[in-house]
């Protein structure tokens, strides 16, 4: 590379020859991203850094003078792509870390919930008939199908399902006292 090349050496029958100048600068704007910037850098970003300082030069060739250093224009312009860069970087990670702060918010707010409605459940379960919270532990907590529960307490699987019904409407209704809203 040349560093004291003008853009003048890079035109052509009127036209800036941008693939010779990416060819001579492509080395020297990665380094300086690479001096630059005190976080390290993703190997794309770094390629999408340096495509965009070679499309801004090739957008603003007709502002230029052709008298003009080529790398001091590339420097100035890898710069501030790399303050943009590290702008958006910063801005996605504070929107991530908002992100998992109100994730982490709604957790904490749901085993609360989780809790009073336990607890709630638990008070409703207190009030119901020995036969009532049997069928309820049996089926909810100890995962026993409607004819295993018939058979332990020696009842019809019509009157379990019957009881489970009506231990669901109760539970329901002592929720939606207590605020909680099911549709």
């Amino acid at each position: 590379m040349k560093q004291n090349k003008i853009l003048k050496d890079y035109i052509e029958e009127n036209e800036l020859n941008i693939e010779q100048i990416i060819n001579d600068y492509s080395g020297y704007v990665y380094t300086i991203i690479k001096n630059i910037s005190s976080q390290e850098f993703k190997q794309e970003d770094i390629e999408e850094m340096i495509s965009d300082t070679f499309f801004v030069l090739w957008k603003n060739a007709y502002k230029i003078s052709e008298n003009d250093k080529i790398s001091s224009y590339l420097s100035g312009v890898v710069n501030n792509i790399i303050k943009k860069k590290k702008r958006e970087i910063k801005a996605n990670l504070n929107i991530e870390d908002y992100e998992n702060i109100l994730q982490e918010q709604n957790q904490v707010d749901n085993i609360y919930e989780n809790q009073n409605k336990i607890k709630t459940m638990e008070k409703a379960l207190e009030n119901m008939t020995k036969e009532d919270n049997d069928i309820f532990e049996l089926f909810y907590y100890a995962g026993k199908k409607v004819k295993e529960i018939a058979k332990q307490l020696n009842i019809t699987e019509f009157k379990v399902k019957t009881k489970l019904h009506r231990i669901r409407k109760k539970i329901k209704q002592i929720l939606e006292k207590e605020g909680y809203r099911y549709e």
